[in-house]
């Protein structure tokens, strides 16, 4: 069968509204008898009756119904495919799919994100928060383009940018008498601990720092970090979470470095075989900016301290 016509179903479509083959022939810049042709042409190629008079009125017979409704959905299937050209036309730069940990797309990424959007308004960038895990099966199908992560993460066919270390901190609920200057395994053993989800990157790691210690109770995983600190706020117990997730909220908790030491890496995967595009170069360069993050804060840190210092020495005696 021969492609439809667009124009013969443009025809019908203002016939039917306008009830008049010359009122259609009007809003459409054409003769009446070109009007007739197309309808007829229409009715040949179905072999169907599509128009009907009663009166001076033309109207549709229930096939031309069944009809119109069909060309009103092809109409607008057209209309999008003009718009989605249109946006080459306008500056669309391209489409780019980032996965996430949940940590970094609270903490660090809504202005890197907001920067993207103001400065690329043309590019479509779709985030996702998504496990280590399940982010290095996505970038290995292609599913995503880039992935936020947490290391370690081993594949000969990823490219690993490693970004910025994370320290984690202790956690307790603000007014919590008898905290030490630094915990301990051995303290946290003793204490009722909330840890996020099995399935998340930092439940291994904090069950690792505590390898070796007889613990009172086994912890209790709440989920999200976000839930942690709620728990954690109301009085439920205490929490390992990064030292980003309570950096604008010290005042809620009393918060202490742990001994030894719990760190992990946020690193940037892509796939090495993954062709470069303007869109996609915009995004990394964004994301790599991340590793900015580690050498501007102790430089912040020490300007901070150097402030201090000069207004304790300039302060009247």
């Amino acid at each position: 069968m021969r492609s439809l016509n667009l124009d013969q179903l443009r025809a019908l479509l203002e016939v039917v509204e306008h009830g008049s083959f010359s009122a259609a022939a009007r809003r459409l810049n054409l003769t009446q008898p070109a009007i007739s042709l197309q309808i007829r042409e229409l009715e040949r190629r179905f072999g169907v009756r599509l128009i009907e008079r009663l009166g001076k009125t033309a109207h549709a017979t229930v096939p031309g119904r069944a009809l119109v409704e069909a060309a009103q959905r092809i109409f607008r299937e057209c209309d999008l495919v003009d718009a989605a050209m249109q946006r080459f036309c306008e500056g669309w730069v391209g489409h780019v799919h980032v996965a996430t940990t949940l940590s970094s797309m609270i903490y660090r990424l809504p202005p890197i994100l907001r920067s993207v959007r103001l400065d690329h308004p043309g590019i479509d960038l779709v985030v996702n928060n998504t496990p280590t895990a399940k982010s290095v099966e996505n970038i290995l199908q292609n599913k995503v383009d880039l992935a936020l992560v947490n290391l370690p993460v081993d594949d000969k066919q990823l490219k690993v940018t490693p970004l910025c270390e994370e320290k984690l901190v202790a956690i307790f609920p603000a007014g919590t008498r008898d905290v030490p200057a630094e915990i301990t395994p051995d303290y946290v053993a003793r204490q009722s601990l909330l840890v996020e989800q099995p399935s998340s990157a930092a439940h291994p790691l904090v069950l690792g720092w505590l390898s070796g210690q007889a613990s009172s109770r086994p912890p209790m995983p709440l989920g999200t970090i976000e839930a942690l600190k709620t728990a954690v706020a109301s009085g439920l117990g205490m929490a390992i979470v990064p030292e980003v997730a309570v950096a604008m909220h010290m005042s809620d908790f009393i918060v202490r470095p742990l001994l030894p030491p719990l760190t992990r890496t946020l690193a940037l995967i892509e796939h090495r075989n993954k062709p470069n595009e303007p869109a996609l170069e915009i995004v990394r360069n964004a994301l790599l900016a991340l590793r900015a993050v580690k050498a501007s804060a102790p430089k912040a840190a020490n300007k901070r301290r150097r402030n201090k210092a000069t207004r304790r020495a300039n302060a009247p005696e």
